[in-house]
Order: structure tokens, then sequence, then C-alpha cells
């Protein structure tokens, strides 16, 4: 943290979607009617074979965009546990497109705005997955960009990526916050530049990669204090 424990000079706030603002497990969660005690497991699986595979299509230039990556790591953890049930994965695709935001996500982004901070999403996922994304959790009126990969044709980490908020922004790395609760995502956002909170909300461990973030938060509830009058 910087001055009294705040950071300062930020005039922006830019959230990662998926497991920041959105809860990932939602979609799983949402078919343990189907799933039983295995929602978890699949869930897991699910969300790390989609990471690895945004991963590996970037170094490998081979670039999809996150919807089929996301369908593919869903067809490689129903393999994994066994379930050939096309009817089911079509639901869990279609859950995926309504996930909730997590509790303190919308309090949190009116105590922002009143801050005058601008707001902006920066994530993996397609334009229409964040729009329905947005659009289901009621937070249409909150941000001034939502900014998808698709934009630079590569996923994060790529620096690109981190680049694209400056340039949508008109801001220097210095005056965004970058916010999310990938520690990968942090710690490679604050190797850009960024000024970085790692929202911690599963218990990680940090991450052996260049660049620390900031600071570290168990969810966004304590970002307003940490901004207040961050610019002067």
């Amino acid at each position: 943290m910087e001055v009294g424990g705040k950071l300062v000079g930020v005039r922006a706030c830019v959230f990662d979607a998926y497991g920041t603002l959105f809860d990932v497990n939602g979609a799983a969660h949402g078919a343990r009617d189907s799933l039983g005690e295995r929602w978890r497991e699949l869930s897991d699986l699910w969300r790390s074979k989609q990471l690895q595979y945004t991963w590996l299509r970037g170094l490998a230039g081979h670039h999809a965009d996150f919807w089929q990556v996301t369908g593919d790591a869903l067809d490689f953890a129903m393999a994994t546990l066994g379930l050939n049930d096309r009817p089911l994965r079509d639901r869990l695709m279609h859950l995926y497109l309504s996930l909730s935001a997590f509790p303190e996500v919308p309090g949190t982004l009116a105590r922002l705005k009143a801050q005058n901070l601008r707001l902006a999403i920066l994530s993996n996922g397609t334009p229409a997955m964040l729009v329905s994304a947005v659009d289901n959790a009621g937070l249409a009126n909150m941000f001034d960009a939502v900014l998808s990969v698709e934009e630079v044709g590569v996923f994060k980490p790529h620096p690109s990526v981190y680049r694209l908020a400056c340039e949508r922004l008109q801001l220097t790395p210095q005056e965004i916050c970058f916010l999310s609760s990938n520690a990968w995502d942090a710690f490679s956002a604050k190797a850009f530049g960024f000024k970085v909170l790692w929202c911690n909300r599963y218990g990680q461990m940090p991450e052996r990669i260049p660049a620390t973030p900031d600071g570290e938060i168990a969810d966004l509830s304590d970002l307003p204090e940490i901004l207040g009058h961050s610019v002067g």
C-alpha cells in the first residue's frame, strides 16, 4: 500500500470479470440437481482447464475466443468425470452466460462511482459473454468501458491486453488500479505497470513470478476506502 494504507493517484478501477466480479462456480452450482455433490469437482476442473487452454493457445498462436475455450474445457471436464450428457452440457454453457455477481459487488461499484472513479472491465470473455454477465447482474450502467481481449486477439497475461485499458481510458498504468482474484493475473498486471490489488477470494498462495501486487484484499468491499480521496 501507499500513503496511510491507501493507493494514491488512481483515476480508474479496472476489474477482471470471472472470479473477481462474477462467481465462476455459479454455473455448475446451478446444475447441482443433475450433478449432485460432483458439482464442485466439475467446476474446479472446468475452470482450471479453461485457464490452461487460454495460456496454451496464447503460447502456440492458436487463438480461439473464450466461448470456444470455455466449451472445450467443459468437454474435457465432463469426459474426465464420465459425464456423457449433451443436454447437461448445453445447460451448463447457458448457465455460464448468467453468472451472478458476488454479493458486495453492486454496492462497491456504486461507492466507487460516487468517488468519481472511472470503472471498467478487462476480461478474457467475448463481448457477448461480458454483455450477458453484466446485464444479468444489473450492472450495465456502472462501467465506462467493458473491454474484451478479442480486440487484441490474445489472452491475458499478454501485455497488449493490459495496454488496451490504458488506451481506451487514456490513462497511464499508474493512474489505474487493477483488481483480479486470479493471482497470475494480478501479478502479471503489476509487472505491466498497473497499481494492483489482489482480491484473494480463495485463499491462494502468492505466485512466484515477477512483480508483487500493491496489496491484498479478501473481497472488494474495502476498495472504496483504500481508494478514498486517491487523486486529492
